[in-house]
């Protein structure tokens, strides 16, 4: 077999030759090229210095960095370590992070706030939206801690209130109809922000976001502008799995960590709105940027605010947050489009297997359309923790949801083989 130089890995990858945006039938031709996709998605596991002696099925938790993104942070550390100030002058424009952030998600760069986390982002905006008393915030049952905090504190600054919803009583029987549904039939006149999950990491459900941003965009129907809703998503477990732009979403604002699927730098993050929404927003924390700096520097008043005066100020991990167009332009080398089938046909491999054995009950739904690259599940007699740490033994890295209610939870991603989904379904088999 002809070995690739290592430094080629990525034009070479999946034998596409080109940045993630050859024609489909590349993939079928594979085979009359020097390797085969297997081979290929193995050197894409080669970029990364995880442990070999173990199968990562939680690489969602915190990404490990593959080598473009560890050799930016190290160019990029030895600037700031050479000459700090240099480096800031160099670098202080975000531009270049926003223009790669937007290049990936299909949006526009001035649309994009950056932040640390999902949890700053949904802070940021949860806490900016222009609430009064009497207005009504509608989420679900199923969002992350953060969400909820969120929300509370919002809700406690301004009178508003909080009300939560099912989407689902049982998750492996969740549609996309019904989850839709329930958000439409839960929307009051009260009613100005929903805040939803794109992938619940509870249960692995994938909500059906585009349908409910259509349910919120007929409540806005003859509304005037200060009573319409708004539609926010925590994206973070879609995020580099799903190959959609914000305008295949059309919801209203997206927050997502990019160190998680994404295998962008640790602590960083992007919050995106429409352009026309921003204005609405009141910032938490201020921005060292021009709008809000400057306008200070000037004696002026604030200007209405931007993406950018979202985007928190102060000092940062800079080195991760200006290596993040390399975790970008990793994704958008192997295409996510292929990033996309091939995370969904490891986790589809996974949840049939699972399904097969009598004495497991899976979680997540079968279906593609409503789920993604999280699958949980429970084995019969044995509480999750213990599930996990009998895979622990075996050398397979999985978790435990962090709700009320756990599961086991395994999460197949590209840094997973077909050989790695069976070796975990051969140990959870062995629970019997």
């Amino acid at each position: 077999m002809t070995k690739l130089p290592r430094r080629s890995l990525l034009e070479g990858l999946l034998a596409l030759g080109a940045a993630g945006c050859a024609a489909p039938e590349a993939v079928t031709a594979a085979s009359d090229r020097p390797e085969a996709p297997a081979d290929a998605w193995q050197r894409v596991r080669d970029e990364f210095a995880l442990s070999p002696a173990w199968i990562h099925m939680a690489s969602f938790l915190l990404a490990s960095h593959p080598r473009p993104v560890r050799e930016a942070i190290e160019a990029l550390r030895r600037e700031l370590d050479e000459s700090p100030p240099h480096a800031l002058e160099a670098h202080e424009d975000p531009a270049p992070v926003r223009e790669a952030a937007a290049a990936y998600m299909g949006a526009r760069a001035e649309e994009i706030a950056l932040t640390g986390s999902t949890t700053m982002g949904l802070a940021s905006l949860y806490l900016g939206l222009p609430l009064r008393a009497g207005d009504e915030v509608l989420t679900t049952v199923h969002e992350h801690y953060a969400t909820h905090e969120s929300l509370r504190f919002a809700a406690e600054r301004t009178g508003a209130t909080v009300r939560k919803i099912a989407l689902y009583e049982r998750s492996r029987a969740a549609t996309a109809t019904a989850m839709a549904g329930a958000i439409e039939a839960a929307i009051t006149p009260a009613t100005r922000a929903v805040a939803i999950t794109w992938v619940h990491s509870s249960t692995g459900v994938k909500a059906p976001v585009r349908a409910i941003a259509e349910v919120v965009a007929r409540a806005n129907q003859g509304r005037a502008p200060g009573e319409r809703v708004v539609c926010c998503v925590d994206g973070v477990h879609g995020f580099g799995v799903e190959d959609v732009t914000m305008a295949d979403l059309g919801c209203d604002f997206f927050s997502a960590g990019c160190h998680k699927w994404i295998f962008g730098p640790r602590g960083t993050g992007v919050l995106w709105g429409r352009a026309e929404l921003w204005p609405t927003l009141r910032p938490s924390i201020p921005h060292f940027g021009e709008e809000g700096y400057g306008a200070w520097l000037r004696g002026q008043p604030a200007p209405p605010t931007t993406a950018n005066m979202m985007s928190p100020g102060g000092f940062h991990d800079f080195e991760h947050r200006w290596a993040l167009p390399a975790a970008f332009a990793f994704h958008r080398r192997i295409g996510k489009a292929r990033v996309a089938d091939r995370i969904h046909a490891l986790n589809r491999q996974c949840k049939e297997g699972l399904e097969g054995m009598k004495h497991v009950t899976l979680h997540t739904p079968l279906d593609d359309a409503i789920s993604a690259g999280l699958v949980c599940f429970e084995v019969a007699g044995m509480t999750p923790a213990a599930v996990v740490g009998r895979l622990r033994e075996r050398k397979i890295v999985a978790s435990v949801t962090p709700y009320a209610t756990r599961y086991a939870r395994v999460a197949p991603s590209l840094l997973n083989s077909e050989a790695d989904i069976e070796a975990v379904l051969r140990e959870v088999r062995a629970l019997a």
